[in-house]
């Protein structure tokens, strides 16, 4: 593993979690290994501390003494000990005001307990959500929230749509000049922290403490409140499923947060092996998993520089009603392979669109038969790949002649 990178930050939402807030096994093993070789993590999130503890667990950050910078980094805690780092809080002068202004806009409002969500709103369908995400959070519905924030809060959350979020944080930053900071985790939420809390703050700090340098860090996010700690990051990482806004801000943009993009991060510039292409066959399939290519059960057998080969069953799935190989499912299984060949030919800084696929069926498959693609490149220009893919049955037989045009693009 390279020395140069001694700690990663990464979000949570979108970032390191797919889109039904798991950690997937490659990118679980992946941080895991990563540990192993000393690299220390930092789950770096608007979540409250409880809402991170069982992605902490699954990390074995206690383990490997990493770290949470909850509350937009409001309060950092060591993994190691439970020892709280940093804790900043809003002083409770300010929640009579900021309940006030929220409430003008007639919007859900919202603090935490240690376990709990504090709100007069507990039947809203935000509220709600948010409880969910948060690993079941129990909602604590009270009748009058300024009373029941006894304690000075990390944080308030506002709930609305993406033009009430805009108005109410331009009417609380007119109010709070100086005393509070505000984040947008999403579109539709509104963070409210002391003055000055953030990612890049918590992040600063840490590394203060334990004597590492900026350029050691990676930092990797999706959201605009990600933006600081990316931009201070030796290597600022961007998902590609990040706005675009962010993707500008970052030194490096990854594969989506459904996509691994963490393990192709990892891979590239932590294990430094190139592009990300010492994937096996074997590793390719599993994130082929819950995709169009694992539900025609198409399996990746070869991966080199100018040759895929993949197989395909004819059974159910991939045949006509009359039981031989459907003309679609022969095109699918070439656009595959085409498209991998080219992902494997890329530069760090490009990409690679499927641009046109043509195809000559020459014979038939049966119900019951296994078909194998094998695509070589036949031009490899700056701007376009093309692939000849050719469709043949366990004996050779030619069943389908397959032309790809891959368009090749620069990242922006």
């Amino acid at each position: 593993m390279t020395d140069k990178y001694k700690i990663m930050a990464l979000d949570l939402d979108d970032t390191l979690l797919d889109d039904d807030k798991k950690i997937s096994p490659m990118t679980l093993n992946a941080l895991l290994d990563i540990q192993k070789a000393g690299m220390k993590i930092v789950l770096a999130s608007g979540r409250p501390t409880y809402g991170l503890e069982k992605y902490a667990k699954e990390l074995q950050l206690s383990t490997y003494g990493g770290y949470l910078a909850s509350y937009s980094g409001g309060k950092v805690t060591s993994c190691l000990d439970n020892t709280i780092l940093v804790r900043n809080t809003i002083d409770l002068n300010l929640i009579p005001r900021i309940y006030d202004i929220v409430k003008s806009f007639d919007l859900p409002l919202l603090s935490y307990k240690r376990n709990s969500i504090i709100t007069e709103d507990d039947t809203n369908e935000a509220v709600l959500q948010e409880s969910m995400i948060n690993n079941g959070m129990k909602i604590e519905g009270v009748r009058d929230f300024v009373s029941a924030v006894d304690r000075p809060p990390f944080k308030c959350v506002v709930m609305g749509s993406p033009v009430e979020i805009a108005q109410v944080r331009h009417a609380l930053e007119c109010e709070f000049p100086n005393q509070l900071s505000f984040h947008n985790p999403a579109p539709f939420l509104l963070d409210i922290v002391p003055f000055n809390v953030d990612k890049a703050n918590a992040l600063d700090f840490l590394l203060k403490d334990l004597d590492l340098d900026k350029s050691q860090l990676v930092a990797v996010g999706d959201s605009y409140n990600d933006v600081g700690m990316i931009q201070m990051a030796g290597l600022g990482v961007a998902m590609a499923n990040a706005t675009e806004a962010v993707k500008q801000c970052a030194s490096y943009v990854t594969k989506s947060n459904n996509e691994d993009g963490i393990v192709h991060l990892i891979n590239k510039h932590i294990l430094g092996e190139e592009g990300g292409q010492t994937f096996t066959p074997e590793a390719l399939n599993a994130l082929m998993h819950n995709t169009l290519m694992s539900s025609i059960g198409i399996q990746c057998t070869l991966l080199q520089r100018g040759r895929v080969e993949a197989t395909m069953p004819v059974d159910i799935r991939t045949r006509q009603p009359m039981g031989i190989l459907h003309g679609g499912a022969s095109l699918a299984l070439a656009e595959t392979v085409a498209g991998i060949g080219s992902i494997l030919l890329l530069d760090e800084n490009e990409i690679q669109v499927g641009m046109q696929v043509s195809g000559n069926h020459i014979s038939s498959a049966h119900e019951g038969e296994v078909v194998k693609a094998i695509a070589t490149i036949i031009h490899q220009g700056r701007s376009s790949h093309v692939w000849n893919v050719d469709v043949v049955t366990q004996s050779q037989k030619l069943i389908s002649s397959v032309r790809v045009v891959n368009s090749i693009l620069k990242k922006r």
